[in-house]
């Protein structure tokens, strides 16, 4: 007798993780895959919010759409960063207080997490501090999703796991020249300083910082081992546990897109965070590892942003 299909619903289908999800877990056939994009509802207006919900009956839900930007882009519009995340996950949230059979897979964000948090950062230091300066309007709206998917879940008897990846990318990225997060935004403005035979790129701040990269399908296949598994956590860091110098990134890509220009510093620009890296036991715990290392992955990425820019 053949089990009845799971019902996924993927907010922001067409975005760097969502559209992931969708490629991981449609080939699986116990998943009736529903790819949701922002013509298929209005996240910002909680009737249409509603409706799709409604419609769609998911078993699961992903919530993967958000705004996100960059350094740059988090600190010039800080208004839009909060504004539109609170109202996008205030939405999908209420929607869903109704019918608490739907499993909610919330997705974050590493910034959430204080400015001054012992590295590596374990999920118990949620709210243990200030927030860094530039990016903390998104932060704070990604901290009220969680606390308000926790009074749901205490309420009214929901499973809402909160998903807090590390610095994400891949296919689907955004490859704005100014507003993206650092990887696309590097292959972006570098690419284009290849084409133009620019002598040398200007590499945002003193190049110092270290970051933690992962590969956009390894945070896909840690969500699937989630919806196959039942796993019931309300909290989970998901990071590679590798760390890399902005400057030595900045090379790696150099290599890559095989650009012969310097790279110079531009120290008018801020760095951020000094150093972010998040203790994802709990996720290793559970049986998962990232597969893709950062060499291929920049690889594959460059290779996506050629066939689609």
């Amino acid at each position: 007798m053949n089990m009845a299909k799971k019902n996924v619903l993927i907010l922001g289908a067409n975005g760097l993780v969502g559209s992931s999800c969708v490629r991981v877990l449609q080939v699986d056939e116990k998943y009736n895959i529903i790819s949701a994009k922002r013509e298929d509802a209005d996240l910002f207006n909680f009737k249409a919010t509603k409706n799709l919900i409604t419609e769609t009956k998911p078993d699961v839900l992903i919530n993967a759409a958000a705004k996100v930007g960059g350094i740059l882009a988090n600190n010039s519009n800080r208004v839009d960063f909060i504004l539109e995340n609170l109202k996008i996950n205030n939405n999908v949230l209420e929607s869903c207080i109704e019918n608490s059979s739907i499993k909610i897979i919330n997705l974050g964000s590493s910034c959430i997490y204080p400015l001054n948090a012992k590295n590596p950062i374990k999920e118990s230091e949620i709210m243990n501090g200030k927030l860094e300066p530039t990016n903390s309007p998104y932060a704070m709206a990604k901290l009220s999703a969680i606390e308000l998917g926790k009074a749901i879940s205490k309420e009214y008897g929901h499973s809402i796991i909160n998903l807090m990846p590390t610095n994400l990318y891949g296919p689907n990225d955004n490859f704005s020249a100014e507003g993206s997060h650092v990887i696309p935004g590097l292959i972006r403005r570098m690419h284009d300083a290849k084409t133009k035979n620019d002598k040398s790129f200007n590499l945002w701040g003193s190049g110092k910082p270290l970051r933690e990269f992962l590969y956009v399908d390894d945070l896909a296949k840690f969500i699937k081992l989630i919806i196959d598994h039942e796993i019931d956590d309300e909290l989970v860091n998901v990071g590679s546990g590798n760390e890399i110098e902005i400057l030595e990134l900045a090379n790696c890509i150099k290599k890559i897109i095989n650009y012969k220009g310097d790279i110079k510093l531009d120290l008018s620009m801020p760095d951020g965070n000094p150093r972010k890296l998040l203790d994802s036991t709990i996720a290793k715990n559970h049986g998962w590892k990232p597969e893709v290392s950062l060499q291929e992955g920049l690889s594959r990425t460059y290779d996506w942003f050629l066939n689609n820019y």
